[in-house]
């Protein structure tokens, strides 16, 4: 990474209930501090906690920055305002070759990080143990979803447009 670009960090605290909501906070790591360390700075999370998640799920570059995201859940001020995914969608590119959409939203990258919790909740034993201690969350990232009719929850369902964003 070249000194032209500013590493942020972005923490998006997940939470389950009807649906999922997220809040988001970027901040700059300090000097002599990982992205990590900043992440869960950004969120209030101790280093030792055994009950929260944070796991780095994405980065994207922006004109002069990197934003590298972190999924924290569940969020662990769920008492301060959060915006809602009524229909997760994970930004895609155009083509197999080019990742990049043309545009992200924050609301996409929620619901890439939703669905990476999903995955390590799978495949993840330290995740899978955390997060179930959380009843709404494992079932909301579990396959069934908690939906009616057993349909694929909202952030596993297949895009309703496929080109780029």
């Amino acid at each position: 990474m070249t000194a032209r670009h500013v590493v942020a960090v972005e923490a998006l605290m997940l939470r389950a209930g009807d649906g999922w909501s997220y809040r988001r906070v970027v901040v700059s790591p300090g000097p002599g501090e990982s992205p990590d360390e900043a992440a869960r700075r950004a969120a209030g999370v101790e280093a030792g906690a055994r009950d929260v998640v944070v796991h780095s799920t994405s980065w994207r570059h922006l004109p002069g920055e990197i934003v590298l995201t972190y999924a924290v859940c569940p969020d662990p001020e769920p008492w301060l305002p959060a915006a809602g995914l009524p229909a997760p969608e994970v930004a895609r590119g155009a083509a197999p070759a080019t990742p990049s959409p043309e545009r992200v939203e924050v609301a996409q990258v929620a619901a890439h990080a939703i669905r990476h919790l999903a995955f390590l909740m799978a495949e993840d034993p330290v995740v899978r143990e955390a997060l179930a201690r959380h009843p709404q969350v494992a079932i909301a990232l579990s396959p069934s979803g908690a939906t009616p009719g057993g349909r694929a929850p909202a952030w596993a369902a297949p895009p309703s447009d496929t080109s780029a964003r």
